[in-house]
């Protein structure tokens, strides 16, 4: 039996999942948006309590690294690595684009199984964090970061349904002109949705460098700097 904490705070929703061979044990996540610096390490000391009570044995903790909040991937990486140390136990990363499509291909009606799988995380203004994958989690479209426009994922097959979740779907919805395309708006994602990914990693021995593994934010931050407000007065 696998027991695995789960840890998403890529997105605005910080949650936490315990799950036990890829079944939800115990989860907890937020209602306020982007606090999880506030409360992530309560959520994980709720969960190592269910564990306590339960006679639970950690074997590995997952993490959400990204794409996604610089802020919040920081937040988690930091927290999970100090449990693997803490514990001893090994660190899985499980891609937020990944786990998008995982929801969607769960969150589908009647899916036929050819659908191409499109998350996408809102990067601000008309950008959005994305990829293509099928049901097998073969990558259709690498992972990038893209200007959406009216041509926008026009390559994929015309004849196929093209999936698209995420809160980047939200904005996508007025530009994206495929054909087969179906938008999954506002969904987030959240440490209920890695346990399928984090299981599987589990089982194939697929672990993080504890000390070395950092997010994946697929562009370099880009701080802006405050504007003088007595020079920009004159």
């Amino acid at each position: 039996m696998s027991v695995i904490l789960n840890i998403e705070t890529s997105a605005r929703i910080c949650s936490v999942a315990v799950s036990m061979d890829g079944m939800i044990d115990f989860h907890i996540e937020s209602e306020d948006t982007m606090q999880h610096a506030a409360l992530l390490a309560g959520y994980v000391e709720r969960c190592l309590d269910h564990m306590a009570r339960r006679e639970l044995k950690l074997d590995a903790v997952a993490v959400s690294i990204g794409p996604g909040s610089y802020t919040g991937l920081r937040i988690g990486m930091s927290l999970a690595k100090g449990l693997c140390f803490a514990k001893d136990v090994p660190l899985i990363g499980v891609s937020t684009l990944e786990l998008l499509a995982v929801k969607a291909m769960f969150g589908l009606r009647d899916p036929e199984g050819d659908e191409i799988l499109v998350p996408m995380i809102d990067a601000r203004r008309m950008e959005v964090y994305t990829a293509a994958y099928d049901f097998a989690l073969n990558p259709v479209k690498e992972p990038q970061a893209l200007i959406l426009d009216e041509n926008s994922y026009m390559d994929l097959p015309a004849d196929r349904r093209i999936v698209f979740i995420g809160d980047g779907a939200t904005k996508a919805r007025d530009v994206v002109k495929h054909p087969g395309a179906l938008f999954l708006t506002n969904a987030m994602p959240v440490a209920m949705d890695m346990t399928a990914l984090s299981e599987r990693a589990f089982r194939q021995g697929n672990f993080m460098d504890t000390a070395y593994g950092v997010p994946f934010y697929l562009k370099d931050y880009q701080a802006t700097k405050p504007k003088n407000k007595v020079l920009s007065s004159l």
